[in-house]
């Protein structure tokens, strides 16, 4: 039947055909191609009329036909439903949705002049985009979003699958889509593309890493910005972390959004990946959305439904509660939004083979619809009890804007946490901190005065220097206090308490000394990063000294402030063989991935699993309020090589004592981030012998000795 259909005028000429309608089916959510045509489902508690508008092209300004649903046909219970016969895969398409306006009692915020985008489509077009017509009152149909209709079970993945890296096996990597390759120095034909990303594999596996975190690949509105810079221009949203459609990989990443690409773009990426053996880990943004507070626009959610998938203030409805700092809070909990990022989450790991997931601002998915801390909130829990994600890597970032901060007590064990007090720790440590010693070493043994006492594991902590939000290595031994400026707010943006130091002088500097500081410093974090029981992460770029100058909020710099810069790759590659040798290190020994804690206890040959020191042997000072030195063993107990680590923070060289090695072995220096390049760390088998009681370790500095 053809029925509630308005044709365009203006498109009669060139679309003779008129689609036919049908009541279509209530699941699932999204559109869904089939041989014969294409099955649309939109949920909305609340609304009284839908219309779906059919675009011939993404960036036509009017539709080529509207199909208005018709309540009696095509809604069953709060879901909104229409098959479309013969519609080909590649149309695009969006919706108009009414229902009541009445904000400050129940939060409903419908307006049958916007164009709304579907929650749940593949992929969007923002050729005409303009947000400010999606603000306030009136029509935005020529400056809206398209969703667009894909064909999600045509691609050949060649039998690849999902890796399944054991946790405690990992090393993360995390990086930006974008920033890796849009520098003219990377080469690539597609800068800054999910195909760039692909040319650069060989590189990360160079590296050594066994997975790439990706910043947020949904699509997001990178005009969600209102500031310039200092000298008037625009900035645009860099990061991702406003996102638009979380099923839908951002364009701008695909080389040919118009046609499609969306979903065939990021699987070549994760095909490709996973033939290097590396993991894929999505950075994913639930807390919030992109249609931000009361002022924002009207993109889909707040269209659609905005009293279900927002958390609203009970005593005037038409405010939002704002836990994630960006204007409103997504109600994570209610039954449809938990249902949205289940589905999300399962369409991530089945239909594109991502491996894992950092959930950003992630206690936002702890709260209930007061915004009130839940003991079992029901979107963790599904997670982490879900069969289909059972063999997927869940890691949180354990605090939120408002201040709920929660390392070591994210709820389900089964999950892993960004460790910010490992940050913070080994930030105050390597910086020069006193009285600290015992603080450190739980650290550097997986936090187990964190953890364990839950029943969870040295994996559960995520050990991190540095991330996209803040200083780069780079930087954090170059400068003392941030320089935003380039953001356009003053430098009022940004955390002030970096833990930083700048080694002597603020910024670039010649000064030969300071300098010298500096790359051991640099080594310094990154051997006790890689030295550390937990799963280590590092930033992109910080293996080649990538810098921001110093701006610690990067967020709004799309620009080669943010970019990697590949010709560093030669200028510094001492510091990259460095990095390189110490990731090496770490998958050769197994005893610096243990999947448990250590208990301190001897076995059958009389030797403990770690033993810990200061200078003297057996004496740590964990009560010493000016020691600024840690030293410990790994007894190899019939699994590993032993080894012996002296950490010198201290402005004074100092001797450390060695305990004698085993009975038929001797020691052989591995690492002395005091040493110049190449010197700094052996190539495997290498090692040169050691035979003095005491090593001279030097300021500021990691030396690292093996037995065999």
């Amino acid at each position: 039947m053809i029925a509630n259909v308005l044709e365009n005028p203006a498109t009669r000429e060139r679309n003779a055909t008129m689609y036919e309608v049908q009541p279509g089916r209530t699941h699932p959510l999204g559109a869904t191609p089939d041989a014969q045509g294409v099955n649309f489902v939109l949920f909305s508690e609340h609304a009284t009329s839908v219309e779906l508008l059919l675009f011939a092209a993404a960036n036509d300004p009017d539709p080529m036909q509207v199909i208005i649903l018709d309540p009696q046909q095509h809604r069953t219970f709060h879901f909104w439903h229409v098959y479309i016969s013969g519609l080909p895969v590649g149309m695009h398409y969006a919706y108009r949705v009414d229902g009541p306006q009445d904000v400050h009692t129940t939060g409903n915020r419908f307006d049958p002049q916007k164009v709304l985008i579907d929650p749940y489509s593949k992929g969007n077009n923002s050729g005409l985009w303009q947000r400010a017509g999606a603000m306030g009152g009136g029509d935005n149909l020529h400056t809206s979003m398209r969703s667009t209709v894909i064909d999600a079970s045509s691609y050949d993945w060649e039998g690849d699958q999902p890796l399944k890296h054991p946790l405690s096996e990992s090393i993360i990597y995390e990086l930006h889509v974008g920033g890796f390759t849009r520098s003219s120095s990377s080469g690539s034909q597609y800068p800054g593309t999910f195909r760039a990303l692909i040319e650069k594999i060989p590189y990360l596996q160079a590296l050594g890493i066994t997975a790439v975190e990706l910043l947020p690949i949904f699509a997001f509105d990178e005009t969600a910005l209102t500031i310039t810079n200092p000298q008037g221009q625009p900035l645009e949203d860099y990061w991702g972390y406003n996102p638009v459609s979380h099923f839908a990989p951002h364009q701008i990443y695909c080389v040919s959004p118009q046609e499609g690409s969306h979903l065939n773009d990021f699987r070549d990426l994760v095909k490709a990946l996973h033939r290097a053996g590396i993991e894929v880990l999505l950075d994913v943004v639930f807390n919030h959305t992109s249609e931000g507070g009361a002022g924002g626009p009207a993109i889909n959610f707040r269209g659609i439904d905005n009293n279900t998938y927002y958390l609203l203030d009970p005593r005037d409805r038409a405010n939002y509660l704002n836990y994630a700092g960006t204007g409103s809070t997504f109600d994570c909990n209610h039954p449809i939004g938990e249902k949205l990022i289940g589905d999300c989450l399962r369409w991530w790991v089945q239909e594109m083979h991502v491996d894992g997931f950092r959930f950003d601002e992630g206690s936002v998915l702890s709260l209930d619809v007061n915004g009130n801390l839940m003991q079992y909130p029901p979107v963790i829990w599904s997670i982490a009890l879900s069969e289909e994600l059972a063999d997927t890597k869940v890691i949180a970032e354990p605090w939120d804007a408002a201040g709920l901060y929660q390392v070591g007590s994210f709820p389900g064990e089964r999950w892993s946490e960004w460790d910010g007090q490992y940050r913070d720790t080994l930030r105050s440590f390597v910086k020069g901190d006193p009285g600290i010693i015992g603080v450190v070493a739980s650290r550097i043994a997986g936090s187990a005065d964190i953890y364990q006492s839950s029943g969870r594991l040295p994996t559960c902590s995520i050990n991190f220097i540095t991330c996209h939000d803040g200083f780069t290595l780079n930087d954090l031994v170059s400068y003392n206090q941030k320089h935003n400026e380039a953001n356009g707010e003053e430098n009022r943006d940004g955390i002030d308490n970096n833990i930083s130091w700048n080694c002597g002088a603020e910024g670039p500097t010649g000064d030969p000394q300071i300098l010298a500081l500096r790359q051991r410093q640099l080594k310094n974090f990154l051997a006790i990063l890689l030295l550390s029981q937990g799963v280590p992460m590092l930033l992109m770029g910080d293996e080649v000294q990538r810098s921001q100058q110093g701006n610690n909020n990067a967020y709004c710099q799309n620009s080669p402030l943010s970019w990697f810069d590949w010709s560093q790759t030669e200028q510094n590659a001492g510091l990259l063989r460095f990095c390189q040798g110490m990731i090496a290190f770490r998958r050769n020994h197994p005893n610096l991935r243990r999947g448990q804690f250590f208990t301190g206890q001897p076995d059958a040959s009389g030797q403990p699993d770690v033993e810990w020191h200061g200078c003297n042997l057996d004496e740590p000072g964990w009560n010493d309020p000016t020691s600024h030195v840690l030293a410990f063993t790994l007894w190899g107990q019939n699994r590993d090589t032993d080894l012996h680590i002296m950490l010198n923070m201290d402005m004074q060289p100092l001797d450390f004592a060695i305990p004698p090695a085993m009975a038929g072995k001797d020691w052989y220096l591995a690492v002395d981030t005091a040493r110049t390049s190449p010197a700094d760390i052996a190539d495997p088998g290498q090692e040169q012998p050691y035979d003095q009681r005491k090593y001279h370790v030097q300021s500021h500095s990691v030396v690292v000795l093996l037995a065999r």
